[in-house]
């Protein structure tokens, strides 16, 4: 008899396939706020429209925008995001654009529940892994207000309520878990995703690949997150190679963005593992993309955990449609289908990076939850040689 619980995050609604502009007020209304504040990436917010449209839908409720937010979410820009938060009053935050202002969103309600400034205000608050693999998450007040989400990237942090935010004087990235970081609403708007760039949203999507792989082939895998990351990988397998061929058809765009929310649906349920824990040590040692992370981890993680997982293995190869193939191979048909990177060497890892990064991982929720246990910095490194 399987065993186990599924923990639902505090979302109410996912809407799709509806302009953006249309249906952002009407959820503001829903939600009762009066005083919006958004956070938006960079490129989005200066070189398209999108941002100063949807400002203009929301009329005299708009009080304030970030719009500098940086990759992995640096510790400073989280702290300059949070003060201007504060100055406005905001009883309701939109983060609009990729990861990065998703995390930052999540990041400015953690700091405004806490009331932090500053780096040792945040030491105490983020998830800890000890020598053991014991993982303790600190307890982290309730946010004064939540956060819509408008997704431009298919890395699915807006169907999480885990925050990544970046030291940069450590160089690691720290994980945050709160209940009510997860976004009450999230908007799917195919529209707006075509200014994402195509690296971005291709590598952002096998990233998303990486969510529903790691559910199926999970030592924690279960009936619901089987069958609706089944569905999103296929998904995901057909409409990524379809966009990258024709990035203007909106709807292979949604299917992508439907597949995501699909295969997000085990993120932070104890489901994941090596592959998407090394990714925070790559990135904060090296600035790699979690997409290229996942591209060039998840084929190799794949391969030392076949000895424990094969035959879940063997519902990703059917799934991707290479049934004959190992699970590995399938994911890196893909990766080659998509013309992303493929090696660490390819995204800026380098030899003398092995060392932190192994003795980093050991102090990872994930990859201590690797399906093959992961026990000895020997075991990260013959991943990171075998995914060289």
């Amino acid at each position: 008899m399987q065993v186990g619980f599924y923990e639902f995050f505090a979302q109410e609604r996912i809407i799709f396939g509806q302009p953006v502009n249309q249906v952002t007020p009407e959820q503001v209304a829903k939600l009762g706020a009066s005083r919006v504040f958004i956070v938006a990436t960079r490129t989005l917010s200066r070189k398209t429209e999108v941002v100063a449209s949807l400002i203009k839908a929301l009329g005299e409720k708009f009080v304030g925008l970030y719009d500098d937010c940086e990759s992995h979410v640096p510790r400073h820009t989280v702290f300059a995001a949070a003060e201007q938060a504060r100055a406005a009053r905001p009883d309701l935050l939109i983060s609009i654009g990729g990861g990065s202002a998703v995390d930052t969103g999540k990041m400015v309600l953690l700091c405004l529940a806490e009331n932090a400034r500053s780096g040792a205000d945040l030491e105490p608050l983020y998830v800890r892994t000890d020598d053991a693999g014991v993982v303790t998450i600190p307890a982290v007040k309730r946010p004064p207000c939540r956060q819509m989400v408008i997704p431009t990237t298919l890395s699915g942090g807006e169907f999480s309520h885990t925050a990544g935010c970046t030291d940069t004087e450590r160089h690691v990235k720290d994980i945050y878990i709160q209940r009510e970081l997860a976004a009450p609403v999230v908007i799917l708007d195919p529209a707006i995703t075509v200014h994402t760039p195509e690296w971005v949203w291709l590598a952002s999507g096998m990233r998303a690949v990486d969510h529903a792989v790691s559910s199926l082939c999970s030592k924690r895998a279960q009936p619901f997150t089987d069958a609706l990351s089944e569905r999103g990988l296929a998904m995901l397998a057909t409409s990524l190679r379809i966009t990258r061929q024709n990035p203007a058809d909106i709807d292979h765009r949604m299917e992508c963005q439907l597949g995501v929310w699909l295969s997000s649906m085990g993120m932070m349920r104890g489901q994941y593992g090596a592959s998407h824990g090394l990714s925070w040590h790559l990135s904060a040692v090296a600035d790699v993309p979690h997409g290229h992370c996942s591209c060039v981890l998840l084929p190799s993680v794949l391969r030392y955990n076949a000895p424990v997982n094969a035959e879940q293995q063997k519902v990703v190869s059917r799934v991707m449609g290479r049934p004959d193939k190992p699970a590995a191979d399938a994911v890196l048909d893909l990766i080659h289908d998509l013309g992303l990177p493929y090696r660490l060497s390819q995204v800026g890892i380098k030899r003398e990076h092995f060392a932190k990064i192994a003795t980093d991982a050991m102090h990872n929720l994930l990859v201590r939850n690797n399906s093959r246990p992961i026990e000895r910095r020997e075991d990260v490194l013959e991943i990171l040689e075998l995914a060289w």
